[in-house]
C-alpha cells in the first residue's frame, strides 16, 4: 500500500495542497472508525464513494460528509448517466485504491469528481490517504479543488 500513499502525497503536492499523512494504526475504513481515530466529528470525515456509469462504464467519485447519504438521483444527474456501485476490483484496478482507502486524490487515471456542498461547512475535514489506516486533514475547499471536483448538492434528505 505504500505506493498508494505516495501517490496521494504526490497528488497533493502537485495541487498545492499541504498535507501530512497519518497512519492511525487502526482501521479508518468507516466514517465512524475514522472519526474516532482522528478525534473529530463523523461529518468531518470525507466519504469517497466510487460509482460506475451504466452506459459509459466510466467511474465517478462522490465526496460527502461522513453521516451523509448519497442521493443517487442527484449523483446520476450531475454525472449525466444512470449509476451503479462500482465493483471493488474495478475500483482497485482503475483508481489504485482498495475500498476503505479510496482517496479523493492520487488516482491512477483522472476521474470525474463531485463534492457535496455540505463538506464546505467545516474548516477542516479528514480524507482517506490510500490505505485502510491512512488519513490526512485538509481545508474542504482546497481538497475539492485538488480533486478537481465540482461542488454541488449530492446529499439525500433525511
Amino acid at each position: 500500500m505504500a505506493g498508494s500513499i505516495e501517490r496521494v502525497t504526490e497528488a497533493a503536492s502537485q495541487a498545492g495542497l499541504d498535507i501530512e499523512i497519518r497512519r492511525m494504526g487502526a482501521s479508518t475504513r468507516t466514517a465512524e472508525e475514522a472519526a474516532e481515530q482522528c478525534g473529530c466529528t463523523v461529518d468531518q470525515i470525507v466519504k469517497s464513494l466510487i460509482f460506475q456509469g451504466n452506459g459509459s462504464g466510466d467511474l465517478y467519485l462522490f465526496m460527502l460528509a461522513g453521516s451523509s447519504r448519497l442521493d443517487l438521483a442527484k449523483a446520476a444527474s450531475v454525472a449525466g448517466e444512470e449509476l451503479q456501485r462500482a465493483d471493488p476490483m474495478l475500483v482497485r484496478d482503475r483508481t489504485g485504491f482498495a475500498i476503505g482507502g479510496v482517496s479523493p486524490i492520487g488516482h491512477l487515471a483522472p476521474i470525474a469528481a463531485f463534492a457535496d456542498e455540505g463538506l464546505l461547512q467545516h474548516t477542516r475535514v479528514w480524507a482517506a490517504a490510500g490505505a485502510h489506516d491512512a488519513v490526512f486533514a485538509a481545508e474542504p475547499g482546497a481538497l475539492a479543488r485538488a480533486a478537481k471536483s465540482r461542488v454541488c448538492d449530492l446529499s439525500a434528505s433525511a
